[in-house]
């Protein structure tokens, strides 16, 4: 962490600002179109126990952040963890922001009774793949679906 000054929170009710600044930060990483979330969108989702957004702040800057679902299991009364985003301001890549930020949610998922995390990433994202490994994360033979809404 260039700064030093970097620290990271589990959003809830109440970080609204946080959490939009968060999530317009993940769409400009990802250079995707971000939606203007309205306050009560915002509100719900930080009120949902089973949704998870760590923002990584530098002071009060945003500089990264993760996003999870909680999917509970009908095998066993147990949940896994979905990782939907992870992603890092540009300016601050390389400095174990996202490593961090990972660690972090395992610690917080395992405490929650959680043992298995999960994330898919893109085959050709060679990025993402070697950043998963190096967590010591194991990859799977997957193939992922998208159904797109239909229009009639």
């Amino acid at each position: 962490m260039a700064s030093g000054k970097m620290r990271s929170i589990r959003l809830k009710t109440g970080d609204r600002e946080v959490a939009r600044a968060l999530f317009s930060m993940m769409a400009e990483v990802f250079e995707e179109e971000c939606e203007v979330l309205s306050d009560a969108y915002i509100d719900r989702l930080l009120a949902r126990e089973e949704f998870w957004a760590i923002a990584a702040l530098d002071g009060d800057r945003v500089i990264g952040g993760i996003t999870a679902h909680t999917l509970p299991m009908t095998r066993a009364e147990s949940s896994e963890l979905f990782i939907y985003d992870v992603a890092v301001r540009s300016d601050h890549q390389r400095q174990g922001v996202g490593r961090q930020l990972v660690g972090e949610l395992r610690q917080l998922a395992a405490a929650a009774g959680i043992r298995e995390l999960f994330v898919p990433a893109d085959n050709d994202d060679v990025h993402a793949l070697d950043f998963y490994r190096a967590l010591g994360g194991t990859a799977s033979p997957v193939t992922f679906f998208t159904f797109a809404r239909r229009t009639k």
